[in-house]
């Protein structure tokens, strides 16, 4: 299983970045994907997921209105398209996948939910 995140960047406040993750090796409509993100000397938060159809998705308060996550099922790809960027957004952002049935609750927003992870990539907001 590969979890290929990219899209991340240097951008200025109120910006925007679009990130992608690509699966592979595995059955990708059967996991709930999910984005979270870790700052420098903080532990790694969740941000967003979406479900297996699509259809159902869920956003950390701080970002719900700002970012929008999505996923195409034909194309195993998850994006999480971020605007109105600010300073606190800045960290590694990665996309996750989780096998698991937990009923769309509030247990998919906790880490060890997820199976498999990519490698991250850097945002970076300048004030």
């Amino acid at each position: 299983v590969q979890l290929q995140a990219s899209g991340g960047g240097l951008v200025q406040t109120g910006g925007y970045l679009r990130l992608s993750c690509a699966a592979s090796g595995l059955s990708f409509s059967t996991y709930v994907m999910a984005w979270f993100r870790q700052a420098p000397g903080k532990e790694r938060e969740f941000v967003a997921r979406i479900s297996r159809n699509g259809v159902g998705n869920y956003y950390v308060d701080d970002v719900r209105g700002r970012f929008t996550i999505s996923r195409d099922n034909a194309k195993n790809t998850v994006d999480l398209q971020m605007s109105s960027l600010k300073p606190d957004d800045t960290a590694i952002y990665y996309c996750a996948a989780s096998k698991k049935y937990l009923g769309w609750t509030t247990n998919y927003n906790y880490a060890k939910e997820y199976e498999y992870w990519g490698q991250g990539t850097q945002v970076t907001v300048s004030s």
